[in-house]
């Protein structure tokens, strides 16, 4: 005796065989037969494909109940393909196929070995092969709830009962409309499609009437009475029970089944309280919605929805689990009542491999004792009953609620159906509040991100990036971090940074990551758990001590990757107790390689400047010689962030006993590339000073290296002389300017006069005229040698000129060198509010009243 039935056809394309798979385990999980799904999914698989794949013909499942067997058929239109080549002789049944390997014979291989009994049979046009497999005795453990109908609440019917089919799409307009709704409504088909289901439906309105006609289209599942109007304008009572589903292209619609209200029980679930009844057949109507929860307080819901489950069921814990987003694994987003084995965030597989526990079903799980769910959730936690219902939208997964007892066989079949009533009806809302959860956490995130790269952007200091990159991690992201940054030369990864949102723990952390071995680079992309520290500290007996209690709970450690290589590793450690969230890795993925961009620039900026400083500073003369009977000081800026020598320059230096080479210059430009040509010229001019030319034949042929040097070349401004003390106490002086500004002479009554006469610059013609002029600087007197980054100081239209230095210089009497050129930097930076914009070089040479030495 056929006591259940379910049939499908399925199209001759390549998924039907997926479809028919899904079909056939839907079929035998909804009439509690867990053990011979495998079985007939691989059957049906197999015969399904050898049908729309091998003989390309559409296929017809069937499955039918039976009192000890499920049998299953499956049709195809093609008899005269499809089925193996007998041999003319009796053989075994593992022989009988010409070809046992081939595709033809597989499917009708394993019915023989894994049914009972199967069979073909040839009918016009078509071919059905059938097997049964035999149903195992029930033992007490894990059954799928599903709705059930009691001898007393069959319908009677005096005529014929009429269901009506309407399907609306998903902006509730008519989709299609069934004869038996054309009889029961009187309005035709052709009138009805494409209007709105508000036109027809007479939906209840006002306070306290549950959710609008729009709402409950959304609803993933909904029964209930309302009215509809007839092509009369009369309106009848019917009782619907709707179902959200989409389509192969993943288009939602609404199904609706109807019938008249005095029909309602065809449709009625069991479980579901009737208009007037006080109590259901199974216990009091279950409502999980209960208090005012804000629409973004997702946490808050969840921890409402599971303890209400368990007050109403009476259970001793209760729990939801929420998919993540590619819908893989389930992650532990509230829980009561479990004091083992319950770590918030949690995850664990949405398939747990366990053909008795699939959670897109409502189980009633009798004895955990007898058959273990596959859910680590509940591992060693003492309850023995379980009762578990999915939580779906629109047809798919969001998340499972679970309630469950100590004592086993506590729950029942209409326990799990009206859990699924409740259940269907808070997941609407948890969805919609997840969503919102989601989005702001993506505009948090986003936030977090801009900021952060704008932080990072702001600096090229190596020890502040690092400084930042832990800083923007703690706490937003973690309750600790340390920054491991890889050495030169391939050298082990040493530790940089540590810092924890508790700075008393600084100390202890680093400590311990100092004795901890340095993570390995592994990937250059990825989240990778990291569980040294924790080792580290239970084998040196450290886990439980004050310093390091609930410090440690799970560590990932994150590469720090620029331009595909792997220049450091980023540890982050959350507290005991702590698992770290999905959406918390992913936002720190982020930030590492941001972090890491920003870590490995300020790395090459200062490798850089390093090294820039260096070879500016080879540039710069060593200690000035000390000059008997005169007073030199140098006053030198470059322009420019960490340059150190520019354009101008300044030198000082030894031609031969008693007689001393100095010079000033200017190279047209700042920065290294004007440097390049200060080296030349100060070297330059050192070498051909001491091999006895005089200083117009040094500049002659300084200016002829400076023009080898082609398109690099560039004119120079220089101001060179030679000085030798005499036995008076005077210092004579041979000078040439060449395109730079004059020296000015200051003389022991204060006036202030020109020390030499300008001549052509150097670098721009091939031959020049020069000459050296004389000067001789009597006790008390000074010669002021700059450039023109002083003489140029402008503050708008206004610049200070010679004739402002002159003026400064005026009231230098009886100054020191040194005192000389600190007065005229002063004037030179209070000249303007700006910060001077040119290099600046200021040399000052002075013969003290008294000889010394």
């Amino acid at each position: 005796m056929v006591t259940a039935r379910a049939a499908a056809t399925f199209e001759p394309v390549g998924r039907s065989a997926g479809a028919a798979r899904a079909f056939v385990r839907d079929a035998l999980l909804g009439w509690g037969l867990p053990e011979v799904v495998d079985d007939a999914v691989v059957l049906v698989s197999e015969l399904v494909t050898n049908a729309v794949v091998h003989a390309g013909t559409a296929a017809e499942v069937c499955c039918l109940r039976e009192a000890e067997t499920v049998r299953i058929e499956v049709t195809d239109h093609h008899p005269e393909r499809g089925l193996p080549a007998y041999a003319d002789v009796p053989v075994t049944a593992s022989d009988r196929y010409a070809d046992p390997d081939g595709e033809g014979g597989r499917g009708l291989l394993m019915c023989s070995a894994l049914a009972e009994r199967w069979g073909v049979e040839y009918a016009a046009g078509s071919k059905t092969v059938w097997f049964r497999l035999p149903l195992p005795a029930h033992v007490t453990g894990t059954r799928y709830a599903v709705p059930a109908t009691p001898g007393s609440e069959l319908p009677s019917s005096t005529g014929p009962l009429r269901v009506a089919v309407v399907q609306l799409d998903d902006d509730g307009r008519v989709l299609a409309w069934n004869p038996d709704a054309e009889a029961l409504f009187q309005h035709p088909a052709d009138t009805v499609l494409g209007r709105p289901w508000a036109d027809f439906a007479v939906w209840p309105q006002g306070p306290g009437t549950g959710l609008g006609l729009a709402a409950t289209l959304r609803l993933a599942r909904w029964e209930g009475s309302f009215g509809l109007r007839r092509a009369d304008g009369a309106t009848v009572e019917v009782y619907g029970a709707q179902v959200r589903v989409r389509d192969t292209e993943g288009i939602p619609s609404t199904l609706c089944l109807l019938v008249l209200e005095p029909d309602r029980a065809v449709l009625r679930s069991p479980a579901r309280a009737l208009p007037g009844d006080k109590t259901d057949q199974g216990g009091a109507r279950l409502d999980l919605l209960t208090g005012s929860v804000g629409t973004d307080d997702l946490d808050t819901l969840l921890q409402r929805t599971v303890e209400r489950a368990r007050d109403l069921l009476d259970a001793d814990a209760a729990y939801v689990l929420l998919t993540t987003e590619d819908e893989s694994e389930f992650e532990v987003r509230a829980a009561t009542g479990l004091t083992t084995g319950h770590r918030r965030h949690a995850r664990f597989p949405v398939e747990t491999g366990n053909r008795y526990d699939s959670a897109r079903m409502p189980s009633v799980h009798e004895d955990l004792s007898t058959r273990p769910t596959g859910l680590a959730l509940l591992a060693d936690s003492g309850l023995r009953s379980l009762l578990t219902v999915p939580l779906k939208v629109e047809g798919r997964l969001i998340g499972s609620l679970g309630v469950a007892a100590a004592a086993p066989g506590r729950y029942d079949n209409e326990d799990a159906l009206r859990l699924q009533f409740a259940a269907d009806r808070v997941a609407l809302a948890i969805e919609s509040t997840r969503l919102t959860e989601l989005e702001r956490l993506r505009r948090g995130s986003l936030s977090f991100l801009v900021e952060a790269s704008d932080l990072l952007a702001g600096t090229l200091q190596h020890e502040q990036t690092l400084a930042l990159m832990a800083q923007m991690a703690v706490p937003t992201l973690a309750s600790w971090c340390a920054v491991y940054t890889n050495g030169d030369h391939g050298a082990p990864a040493s530790l940089a940074f540590v810092l924890h949102e508790d700075e008393d723990r600084i100390d202890p952390l680093r400590a311990l990551l100092d004795k901890t071995a340095v993570p390995e680079s592994g990937p250059t992309h990825g989240v990778r758990f990291w569980t040294a520290p924790s080792d580290t500290a239970r084998a040196g007996g450290l886990a439980d001590s004050l310093e390091l209690d609930g410090l440690l709970g799970e560590t990932v450690v994150l590469p720090l990757t620029a331009r595909n290589r792997v220049i450091g590793l980023l540890a982050l450690g959350s507290p005991a107790g702590i698992r770290f969230r999905q959406e918390i890795l992913e936002l720190a993925e982020d930030l590492s390689r941001r972090a890491a961009l920003a870590l490995d620039n300020s790395r090459l900026y200062s490798e850089r400047t390093a090294t820039s400083q260096a070879l500016q500073r080879s540039l710069l003369p060593p200690d000035l010689p000390e000059i008997p009977g005169v007073e030199v000081d140098v006053y030198y800026q470059a322009a420019g962030e960490g340059n150190e020598v520019g354009g101008d320059f300044y030198d000082l230096f030894t031609i031969r006993e008693g007689t001393y080479g100095f010079a000033i210059g200017d190279v047209c430009g700042t920065g290294p590339e004007a440097a390049s040509v200060t080296g030349l010229a100060r070297h330059s001019l050192r070498l051909l000073a001491r091999e006895g030319l005089d200083a117009p034949q040094v500049l002659s042929r300084l200016n002829a290296a400076i023009l080898d040097e082609g398109s690099r070349s560039r004119f120079l401004t220089l101001l060179y002389g030679e000085l030798t003390p005499q036995p008076d106490g005077s210092t004579e002086l041979s000078l040439v300017c060449a395109g730079h500004p004059l020296p000015l002479r200051l003389r022991t009554d204060g006036q202030v006069d020109r020390a030499a006469t300008p001549q052509p610059l150097l670098g721009v013609m091939d031959e020049l005229d020069l000459t050296a002029e004389r000067l001789v600087l009597a006790p008390g007197e000074v010669l002021l040698c700059v450039t023109d980054g002083v003489t140029e100081r402008r503050e708008g239209r206004r610049m200070l000129g010679d004739d402002g230095l002159a003026e400064v210089l005026t009231g230098c009497t009886g100054l020191t060198a040194g005192a000389v050129a600190l007065r005229v930097q002063r004037a030179v930076e209070r000249f303007a509010p700006e910060p001077p914009s040119d290099d600046m070089a200021i040399l000052t040479l002075r013969v003290p009243t008294q000889r010394t030495g």
